[in-house]
């Protein structure tokens, strides 16, 4: 069975003690100088500053100047720098007229609340576009850019490297873990476009992650 081409960038599934994902998740502020489009599955990394004018949003609240931490879509590479390292994956974003009511992303240069699930316990799902195979369980990878978010569906393009760009590869600045392959009949193991389980692997809001702190090695 071939497995189908479907990108959908990371999509919480549990946590990495086999609880269930429940759904939650923070609200951060994307600023409307951000001209690059976000889409639900993206990664995103803090940018280390604030929403610079306030914020209501159907769903979400009011945020008041500097209490709602901005970010933006993560940067795909291997050197563990600070665009580079991950906060967590767009879950939603609040309701905005000014974005389109009919968009499920974000367009490019518009303000609006995104919901991120980033708790550094995450699980994900996402597709390799080459095959992961079973002795690559346990290495690192790097995010892969290659096709764009669907602006029909609002899902993200990003996929996981699996030899296209970068090898998976025991380097703890390499951005996910590669933990396992999703255990489902639509997905066949081991082949081109399948399904794998990942975990951020250099995240902002783990415990004792500090600036140019790496993440783990990979087996």
């Amino acid at each position: 069975m071939a497995n189908s081409d479907t990108r959908f960038g990371l999509k919480p599934v549990r946590y990495r003690s086999g609880a269930p994902y429940n759904g939650a998740c923070n609200p951060y502020a994307i600023a409307s100088t951000y001209a690059t489009a976000l889409f639900v599955g993206d990664v995103v990394t803090r940018t280390g500053t604030a929403n610079a004018a306030s914020i209501t949003a159907v769903g979400a609240g009011s945020f008041p100047i500097g209490t709602l931490p901005e970010v933006e879509k993560t940067t795909a590479g291997d050197s563990n720098s600070d665009a580079e390292r991950q906060t967590g994956v767009i879950v939603g974003f609040a309701a905005s007229p000014a974005a389109g009511l009919d968009k499920q992303y974000n367009p490019a240069s518009t303000a609006r609340v995104a919901f991120v699930a980033d708790d550094p316990n995450l699980v994900f799902e996402a597709q390799c576009p080459s095959a992961i195979t079973a002795a690559q369980i346990g290495l690192n990878a790097i995010l892969l850019y290659t096709h764009s978010g669907s602006t029909a569906t609002g899902l993200s393009g990003v996929e996981i490297d699996g030899g296209d760009g970068t090898a998976p590869a025991a380097d703890a600045s390499y951005q996910v873990r590669i933990i396992g392959q999703v255990n489902r009949p639509d997905n066949e193991p081991n082949a081109v476009h399948n399904k794998i389980l990942v975990v951020l692997n250099n995240h902002t809001e783990a415990h004792g992650m500090t600036d140019n702190a790496e993440g783990t090695l990979g087996i």
